[in-house]
């Protein structure tokens, strides 16, 4: 293993060249674990769950608060997150190292009892991921009958009170849950970036309630381009929980104090430039009214929200790649 004084980094053709000291980030000294190797799998479900449950919520209090007019936007929320709760599952168990053992983290191989170990965020994660994925289903077959796609007798009691209510309710909360809970998870491992922060959960909640509100809206003018009071509700949702993620995201990296520096690469560049720019700012302009036109075409909505998706799945990137592209070596960090 490379010592603090043998520090190197390598040329993209691999020949090792020598770093001075005064040109490498100090860390603090407690972070001595390997990067989980997180990739594309990991980062989609960090992306996907989000929107599955930030469009539970959505619809959750649509149901609970909104208009009849709203219920198409409704139902459409709940088509969503039980979609995305299906494709995350499948993306969590794909990536491990023995999918066919994925039922190794809820039920004891030895009694076949089930295991819930309060203490760890991969079991509380886990078992979270199965309770939204139960109410998501529940609210998915209410919506199809809801909607007069489905005339099986049981679903029409969960369209129904107080079932509509109780399931709304509950997989409201396991929405907010699943939102802000892989930011959670990332900040109580023992990597940089990672664990130096608080913020990454309230971060990565904010960023899955506006990538919801956007996929919401994109569909939302296609299947009901005429209901423009829903969209536009939707869009000012959108704006202001936009400018919300821009305050967690400047408290977040002042609040990483030196480990910010781990930005100081094409991470960062990337953070700026897609995840601020084009996902947060130019959607705010857009949103507000303030830029309307590039280059004599129009900029709708479709087109803000579509950046606001971008944005979402861009943080994913840089908050994961940052830390996996770092390795650390005493009280110094270097790149990978």
């Amino acid at each position: 293993m490379r010592t603090a004084s043998n520090v190197r980094s390598a040329r993209r053709d691999g020949s090792p060249f020598p770093v001075p000291d005064f040109l490498i980030p100090r860390m603090p000294d407690t972070f001595f674990t390997r990067p989980p190797h997180w990739q594309w799998l990991i980062i989609l479900y960090f992306f996907i769950g989000g929107i599955a449950g930030g469009c539970f919520f959505l619809a959750a209090v649509l149901q609970l608060f909104g208009r009849p007019a709203d219920r198409p936007i409704m139902r459409l929320g709940y088509y969503l997150a039980f979609i995305g709760v299906v494709l995350s599952g499948i993306l969590l168990t794909v990536d491990l190292d023995r999918p066919e053992r994925f039922w190794h983290m809820m039920i004891q191989s030895e009694t076949g009892r089930p295991m819930f170990k309060y203490w760890s965020p991969m079991s509380v994660g886990v078992w979270g991921l199965l309770f939204f994925g139960l109410f998501s289903f529940l609210a998915a077959l209410g919506a199809l009958f809801d909607s007069g796609r489905l005339r099986w007798g049981p679903a029409g009691r969960l369209a129904r009170e107080p079932l509509a209510t109780i399931i709304a309710v509950a997989g409201g909360i396991g929405g907010f849950f699943l939102a802000g809970y892989t930011g959670v998870l990332l900040s109580v491992t023992n990597r940089p970036v990672w664990a130096d922060s608080n913020w990454l959960g309230m971060l990565y909640l904010f960023s899955a309630a506006s990538s919801a509100a956007a996929l919401l809206i994109l569909l939302a003018r296609r299947r009901q381009p005429g209901d423009t009071a829903a969209i536009s509700a939707l869009a000012r949702f959108d704006d202001w929980v936009l400018i919300l993620e821009l305050i967690a995201l400047i408290v977040f990296l002042i609040s990483l104090g030196s480990a910010a520096q781990a930005f100081l690469s094409v991470w960062g560049v990337t953070l700026l430039l897609i995840v601020v720019a084009a996902g947060i700012l130019l959607p705010l302009l857009i949103g507000f009214g303030r830029l309307t036109r590039v280059r004599g075409r129009p900029l709708t909505l479709g087109t803000a929200a579509a950046l606001v998706l971008l944005g979402g799945f861009a943080l994913r990137v840089v908050t994961v790649m940052s830390s996996e592209r770092v390795t650390v070596v005493g009280s110094k960090v270097v790149e990978r």
